[in-house]
């Protein structure tokens, strides 16, 4: 049984689905915020054969906010990329997101017509999913986001490879996840075999903005083109 929370769907404005795209939202938050948020800021964020989706977080003990309960995708020992990930809880969520993945396959939409990304917390949980959990997505995004230092995920693509492209987005400003981690996220998965992009979003703090998701909606059409 998932331990997921609410799926919320933005469908495919034309008559045939043959793509999808997973957005994860960042700690704390819910998939409908991340919805909601998303069309706030770029109303055309629709696809005419692409449906996006918007899963919720799993409500578990969060560390960071001193073991309270959370919408998170796993636990974090620190907002910081020196600290340990947790394998236990990403394990926990690699069974429910590997599950996601395999109800969009049986309903006819093969991974590699699936991109994953996210924001903050969202955008690591896509980079597990696509460089650990599912290697033939067709792409991963990751807006404000980072992996920790000495990541599970660099360990595998040194054995493994990779050929999912990347692109990264980071605001300047970020007070939270520093941009710096996010450029070294980027730069260590580059010397494991990343092929991507790294755009910095200028005046930008911890936040989506409307560039940044023109950029992403931009690269999604590329990526995945009519059928």
């Amino acid at each position: 049984m998932s331990r997921l929370g609410a799926l919320n769907i933005t469908k495919n404005s034309g008559a045939k689905h043959t793509a999808t795209v997973i957005f994860f939202h960042g700690s704390g938050a819910a998939g409908d915020h991340m919805k909601e948020w998303v069309h706030l800021l770029a109303k055309n964020f629709v696809f005419p054969h692409i449906k996006i989706l918007y899963p919720t977080a799993p409500l578990q003990p969060y560390t960071p906010a001193g073991g309270l309960m959370s919408n998170v995708w796993f636990d974090r020992l620190g907002i910081n990329p020196r600290a340990p990930e947790v394998l236990e809880s990403l394990a926990q969520i690699e069974v429910d997101i590997k599950n996601l993945l395999k109800s969009e396959n049986e309903a006819g939409i093969p991974s590699s017509r699936i991109i994953v990304g996210g924001f903050s917390m969202g955008g690591a949980l896509a980079l597990h999913t696509a460089y650990r959990w599912d290697p033939n997505v067709a792409g991963v995004f990751a807006f404000s986001s980072f992996l920790n230092d000495n990541s599970v995920v660099y360990e595998e693509l040194k054995d493994s490879g990779t050929k999912v492209p990347l692109l990264q987005i980071h605001g300047d400003s970020d007070d939270l996840v520093n941009l710096a981690w996010g450029e070294a996220t980027f730069k260590e998965l580059k010397s494991v075999g990343v092929q991507g992009n790294f755009h910095i979003m200028e005046k930008l703090g911890h936040s989506l903005n409307k560039r940044g998701l023109n950029i992403i909606k931009d690269w999604i059409d590329k990526l995945l083109p009519e059928i």
